[in-house]
């Protein structure tokens, strides 16, 4: 039996984590504007109060950290704000968790590698953000798994859920606005349903309150397989009706952007499954199923 806190409820990934809220595991789930992470006594204040509910009526606390500054592309000129966020916040997180005795799930990203692999990334490579959103996040780890907390870091990558500013719904919104687009074919990555993410990062909280805890600190949890954007916005235009034609390749170099992308994030799961975890689909079959949910 669970009680779950989880900081940036109304992103994506937080409002399908609160949809999977039940008796045997009870989510809150606050947006920024009830806790901000870079306010300490808001965070002391949250986590006291959910040790001492849970424990009260004799439930586990488990805090899954799903706040962060994800404008990769703002982070370059706002890394400041990016850091308070994505490190500083953590950090305060972490201490409070360590001081409550409270387990704390962090989510992190593929954006702390430098993207220059030939297979997939292993929870021990060495880290090598490239950009300020990479460099904030990976400082964000060092802070949790240097807190004391009992703590986990779980990276995934290309995530995209029903309601959320993602890719997929950039290239459904793009779809009926143009005729062709062109969408890069040299960066490869993971494909992650933020609701099948959610499902993996409950089930680890789980985990976590029945004392199987997985050893390794660290874990990758992405859909299952690879692609590129140019790939993947092909399968969206099909689950779309459209013509996958009317997608064209081109390099990241003729689509620069303020922030550097990672060439190569793909991140190996075998970690999440050694770890007894249920890997998630492979991210086209996923696809599928979130079009489907989105039409119901």
């Amino acid at each position: 039996m669970l009680t779950v806190l989880v900081p940036g409820g109304t992103g994506q990934l937080g409002r399908d984590l609160a949809a999977l809220s039940s008796p045997e595991a009870e989510i809150t789930a606050p947006g920024s504007a009830e806790l901000d992470l870079t306010s300490t006594g808001a965070v002391v204040d949250a986590v006291s109060t959910l040790a001492e509910g849970a424990r009260a009526t004799g439930r586990t606390p488990v805090v899954i950290n799903a706040a962060a500054y994800t404008a990769v592309d703002a982070a370059e000129t706002d890394e400041q704000r990016a850091f308070a966020v994505n490190a500083d916040g953590p950090r305060v997180l972490a201490a409070v968790c360590s001081s409550r005795r409270v387990p704390l799930v962090h989510v992190s990203t593929d954006y702390v590698f430098p993207g220059d692999a030939e297979r997939p990334y292993e929870p021990e490579d060495d880290l090598g953000p490239r950009s300020a959103y990479g460099r904030t996040k990976a400082a964000g780890e060092d802070a949790v798994l240097g807190s004391g907390a009992q703590a986990w870091i779980v990276r995934t990558a290309w995530v995209y859920g029903l309601g959320g500013t993602n890719f997929v719904e950039t290239m459904r919104r793009l779809e009926s606005e143009r005729e062709t687009l062109s969408v890069v074919d040299d960066q490869r990555g993971s494909p992650t349903w933020s609701a099948e993410l959610a499902a993996g990062l409950l089930e680890l909280a789980g985990f976590i309150a029945g004392g199987r805890a997985p050893e390794r600190r660290v874990l990758h949890c992405t859909g299952g397989g690879e692609t590129t954007w140019y790939g993947f916005a092909r399968a969206i235009f099909e689950e779309l009706g459209a013509d996958p034609e009317r997608v064209r390749p081109c390099t990241t170099e003729e689509f620069p952007r303020p922030a550097p992308r990672p060439a190569y994030s793909v991140l190996s799961n075998v970690s999440w499954a050694e770890a007894g975890l249920t890997p998630l689909r492979p991210w086209r079959e996923a696809l599928s199923a979130y079009f489907a949910a989105a039409r119901r």
